[in-house]
């Protein structure tokens, strides 16, 4: 699994130094992303030293904590791209909504592990993990942040079916979701009333996503730029810092929600297959980990982990080729950004931590 991990992470640094390299060679972008990889592999061995046991007792100090730092995001947090999500601390800055998807799935784990329900838990039962969720949902969505929003919800879900949800209940949110959809398509006022609480550039991004070809040069140029990358590397790829879209600056945010289309762009269906195949691997060994855990608590934690990097997976590929729309999720290892690389190393080591302890008595 370490093995796994450091070749995913080199991959996205040689993707990273590619995507932002300039003509004075390569920029300070690349420097900092390899002082991240660093300090997040150190910080994954760390975390193998107390055991998960300790970890999952402070679960809900270090939820309030996420919830804390959401909140002074709100009063001094930095504004880019139109949303607010940063706190500076010095030269850096620091985005509390990546910490608050790994805090929350760790109080999750906690909060099923010590409540367990024979038979599955009732929508009664689920009422306390909802207002867990609905709190930082509601912060993120305030800055706004729609793609981390989508994640928190998504996680959410995938340890409550790892937890265990009577069949009545999921039925029950079936139907209430089918009632919702319907209503959402089909009763002008609702749509008019949903559509107008998104942001401009929320509502381009569905637009573009149900409809890329109608503005190819405006809402719809993200997802363009990105699929013509992915298509023009066809089986072996352009060749390393050969990639058009990429070097030539067409294609946006190439260095971090689309680092994946300047992969497939320079190393074609092979180096992107490849980087895929390590992912499910490593997902996989995820999976082991779960599945071979001693107790409850080290289970759900390990699915949430495991739950939480397949979804990041699978929407930021998604997003490359068009299959998703465009929600700003990382590329976990391989996409910028020193908060998202600390926190996926984080989880990487509890999960880490959750398998060396599988033959571990806990007194």
């Amino acid at each position: 699994m370490v093995g796994l991990v450091l070749l995913i992470a080199l991959m996205g640094l040689a993707a990273v130094y590619s995507a932002t390299y300039t003509a004075k060679g390569p920029s300070s972008l690349f420097y900092k992303q390899l002082v991240w990889v660093s300090l997040g592999f150190v910080i994954m061995l760390l975390a193998l030293i107390p055991d998960y046991n300790t970890i999952g007792r402070y679960a809900y100090i270090l939820y309030a904590i996420s919830l804390l730092l959401l909140i002074l995001v709100m009063v001094i947090g930095k504004t880019g791209m139109g949303a607010q999500r940063w706190l500076p601390i010095g030269p850096f800055a620091f985005q509390p909504s990546e910490l608050a998807k790994l805090s929350m799935t760790l109080a999750l784990a906690r909060f099923f592990a010590e409540d367990p329900k024979q038979g599955g838990y009732s929508l009664k039962d689920l009422a306390i993990p909802a207002a867990m969720v609905l709190v930082p949902l509601l912060l993120v969505l305030k800055q706004p942040d729609l793609g981390t929003a989508m994640m928190l919800l998504l996680t959410s879900s995938c340890i409550v079916l790892i937890a265990g949800i009577h069949f009545r209940s999921v039925m029950t949110v079936v139907v209430i979701g089918a009632l919702m959809a319907s209503l959402v398509l089909f009763v002008p006022p609702v749509q008019k009333k949903l559509w107008g609480s998104l942001k401009p550039y929320q509502q381009n991004r569905i637009k573009a996503f149900l409809d890329p070809s109608s503005d190819r040069l405006g809402r719809g140029y993200h997802a363009n730029q990105s699929k013509i990358a992915v298509g023009s590397g066809q089986i072996t790829g352009k060749g390393f810092r050969k990639g058009t879209q990429s070097q030539m600056a067409f294609l946006p945010e190439r260095h971090t929600d689309f680092i994946f289309a300047v992969i497939a762009e320079e190393t074609g269906l092979l180096g992107a297959g490849a980087l895929i195949i390590l992912y499910v691997v490593l997902l996989l060994l995820g999976i082991d980990v779960a599945k071979n855990a001693k107790d409850r608590l080290g289970i759900l934690m390990a699915g949430g982990i495991v739950s939480m990097l397949m979804l990041y997976v699978f929407i930021n590929v998604g997003m490359a080729i068009g299959i998703v729309p465009v929600v700003g999720v990382p590329l976990p290892l391989v996409s910028y950004g020193g908060t998202s690389i600390i926190t996926t190393f984080l989880a990487l080591g509890l999960l880490l931590n959750i398998h060396s302890r599988r033959f571990m008595l806990f007194y």
